[in-house]
């Protein structure tokens, strides 16, 4: 893509602040869309519980992404923080959505995040794009994530959705917890181990929301995964092999559920996720193993 204005939502967090990065090392301009008053041409107010955008600070955008929605493994699932996740997404999703839809000159394309979390536990069985949505909190979550963005694709700006697996990073996200307990040999399987992991390299990551923001004609939802989901297992001894140290200290799964709750039932649930549609539009991945994405990180 030529130089452009883009705008991010979402660009504090793991993927959103690597996406800034990449961006602006391609001499990109980027607006950070922030909460509070924006300090500069570079940040553009909203509040997503609000459902305010200052459009000012869209105009000229040839892009939007947004990366915006609390975490879900940062706290334990009350009622509350279910909420907040929740509505953290949707609503900010659908003040974007309705932002972008009302500008003069919209931008090109709406990039808009998801996850995996769409399809619910598969097991055993590779799932696609083309699987329908599972049961459960964080699907029933992703699918109204995935629906509040209706306004820009209604506007006819092209929309996608970045239906993220679990991202290999030092600093943040699940490997950002994995790491020191393996480097200090504390590392170990969780329950029995045989559920599915959809992993994906922050490299990776951070190319395939740029290939689907540059690539005209792509919408809707891509799975942004590597090729070859491995078990929890198989990620535990590639971890054991790459820092080389024991990984001797499984986590029984009853021990997952008293200390996480509900969520536990997604840490111990299986997810086989593939990214066909990535894949069949000519993306490449940098780090498709499992070693060679905890050797990046």
């Amino acid at each position: 893509m030529e130089r452009s204005r883009i705008a991010v939502a979402g660009a504090s967090g793991l993927i959103g602040s690597a996406l800034v990065r990449s961006l602006r090392a391609d001499g990109h301009e980027v607006v950070r869309l922030v909460r509070r008053a924006a300090h500069g041409t570079d940040e553009v107010c909203w509040d997503p519980g609000g459902q305010y955008v200052d459009t000012a600070g869209l105009a000229g955008c040839d892009a939007v992404v947004n990366l915006a929605g609390a975490g879900i493994g940062d706290h334990r699932w009350t009622p509350a923080y279910k909420r907040e996740i929740r509505d953290s997404r949707v609503l900010g999703t659908a003040a974007l959505a309705e932002a972008v839809a009302a500008l003069e000159e919209p931008p090109r394309v709406f990039v808009s995040g998801s996850a995996m979390g769409v399809y619910g536990d598969t097991g055993d069985r590779a799932v696609d794009e083309d699987a329908p949505p599972g049961d459960g909190f964080l699907p029933s979550v992703c699918v109204a994530w995935e629906a509040a963005a209706a306004p820009a694709r209604e506007a006819g700006i092209r929309t996608v959705f970045a239906r993220t697996g679990l991202v290999v990073a030092r600093d943040g996200g699940a490997w950002g917890r994995l790491f020191p307990l393996f480097k200090a040999g504390l590392g170990g399987r969780l329950g029995d181990g045989r559920q599915y992991w959809s992993y994906i390299a922050l490299h990776d990551e951070v190319a395939a929301i740029r290939f689907l923001m540059d690539t005209d004609g792509l919408s809707g939802p891509f799975n942004l995964t590597a090729p070859d989901p491995l078990t929890n297992r198989e990620i535990t001894e590639a971890m054991a092999r790459v820092l080389r140290r024991p990984a001797l200290f499984p986590v029984p799964a009853a021990a997952l559920r008293a200390a996480l709750g509900e969520m536990a039932g997604d840490v111990l649930g299986s997810q086989r996720v593939v990214p066909k549609r990535l894949l069949e539009s000519g993306f490449t991945f940098a780090f498709p193993g499992i070693e060679d994405a905890i050797r990046a990180a």
